[in-house]
């Protein structure tokens, strides 16, 4: 049979095959749908065919995006009685390099024309995402002349694609592996480059699931965690067993505060009398064991009332948190601040403690100013993005890596889980200088 034949064959065959895909696909296998889903799909289907989709599309997607540039002729006269024949004008579109693929999207280089500039080829990206059908892309610059696109082939994030994550190892102390990112790798809050951390969202949009799996991963490091929940401890008392100490309402908060401002007031002596500017810089046996205060829903400490007394509580709070991310930086004393909202309204000395607090995650969101409140210092995009979470995306956040904006989704810890984790890793919670509160007696640290 001549090869011709073969082939005509094989193509009539594959053009049935994708006609009646929509009849046969539901009664496949399970095993051919597995493969659908299997992640050897995209490395051997799915690449290759972006990447010719890539080739064929770049000129008319340039062009059509006012990104190519028209090169004259080097000859052209001008008069009434010369007819001039030359080549016709062209775009050229910037030089594309060569695309690298990795495990959820590609990496390309293009090269800019002269004038050109990243914000040209950033205000085009929707085109590109649909030109080449991916789920999104992220274009930076990391060297003159030239931009870098990041581009995501399907959403790691969604539930299908999260069903069996990865482990990713922790990859030093003070930092916590919770979750992954937009481009499939490990979303890690590291403590000793970002030392204090807001996390903003509305109600069951995934705050108390964030703050599950960074209990769970610094439970597990020679860390000292400390709570405060004016909730009545419903969402923290999952990890009282680990917790050094956990205050339920504003007048255990003030004094578990003052507490922690004495601790850093003898890490200061501690620190002077050795001579460094950091506990990092101590030896590994003068060090005192880092600490990170966790205060879930932060309005409940800040919020006055008419009282007079509310009032005061609310101003001490305020400062003595203030006093904390101020000195805790380089006495390895750090916070987390959850809560709704976090503005302005909520006080004095919130704007104050805001501007402290360098790591920024925003959930989904019912207004638009709390995510300005969270995410307007970073970028205008990262608001729009925060913005566009639907209630279906659970766990989702907006947060800022190495200086950028970028999508994630923490790990599901289930309620058992949490017990369970917190009780295997009591063990772990060092010697502190934080005595318990009447309402979480000791839990028995080694000393």
């Amino acid at each position: 049979m001549p090869w011709e034949l073969v082939i005509w064959c094989v193509s009539v065959v594959l053009f049935l095959a994708l006609l009646t895909q929509w009849w046969w696909q539901p009664r496949a296998p399970f095993w051919m749908r597995k493969v659908r889903e299997s992640p050897l799909r995209w490395y051997l289907v799915g690449f290759p065919l972006t990447v010719c989709r890539m080739r064929f599309t770049w000129r008319r997607l340039c062009q059509n995006c006012d990104l190519a540039v028209i090169r004259r002729p080097r000859y052209t006269a001008v008069n009434r009685d010369v007819m001039v024949k030359g080549t016709p004008l062209r775009p050229i579109a910037p030089r594309l390099g060569i695309p690298r693929v990795m495990h959820t999207g590609f990496t390309v280089r293009v090269h800019l024309h002269p004038g050109q500039t990243p914000a040209q080829f950033i205000a085009c990206a929707d085109a590109f995402v649909h030109a080449w059908r991916i789920h999104s892309i992220r274009i930076i610059s990391t060297k003159r002349g030239e931009v870098f696109m990041i581009a995501t082939a399907r959403d790691p994030l969604a539930d299908s694609a999260t069903a069996a994550w990865r482990k990713f190892p922790a990859p030093r102390l003070m930092a916590a592996v919770v979750g992954r990112t937009a481009d499939g790798s490990a979303w890690t809050m590291d403590f000793r480059k970002v030392p204090h951390w807001l996390i903003t969202g509305a109600t069951q949009s995934g705050k108390s699931t964030l703050l599950a799996a960074l209990l769970t991963e610094l439970g597990a490091q020679p860390v000292s965690i400390v709570g405060i929940d004016c909730k009545g401890g419903m969402e923290l008392s999952l990890f009282e067993k680990r917790l050094v100490a956990l205050a339920t309402t504003r007048a255990e908060a003030i004094s578990l505060l003052h507490e922690i401002v004495g601790d850093l007031e003898r890490r200061m002596s501690v620190c002077r009398l050795a001579g460094v500017r950091s506990i990092w810089e101590l030896p590994d046996g003068a060090r005192p064991a880092p600490t990170v205060v966790v205060v879930d829903e932060i309005a409940e400490l800040y919020l006055a009332g008419a009282e007079l007394a509310g009032r005061k509580e609310a101003v001490e709070c305020s400062t003595l948190l203030l006093r904390i991310a101020q000195l805790g930086a380089a006495l390895g004393v750090h916070l987390v601040i959850a809560g709704q909202r976090f503005g302005s309204d909520l006080g004095p000395g919130a704007t104050s403690l805001r501007a402290q607090l360098g790591g920024r995650i925003c959930h989904r969101v019912n207004d638009e100013a709390t995510a300005e409140m969270t995410l307007g210092d970073l970028s205008p995009d990262a608001v729009i993005v925060a913005q566009a979470i639907g209630e279906t995306e659970k766990g989702v956040a907006v947060t800022t890596i190495g200086g950028q904006w970028t999508r994630a989704r923490s790990n599901l810890i289930t309620p058992d889980q949490a017990r369970e984790y917190s009780a295997a890793n009591a063990h772990c919670a060092p010697a502190s200088a934080i005595p318990a509160t009447e309402s979480s007696p000791d839990r028995g640290g080694p000393e």
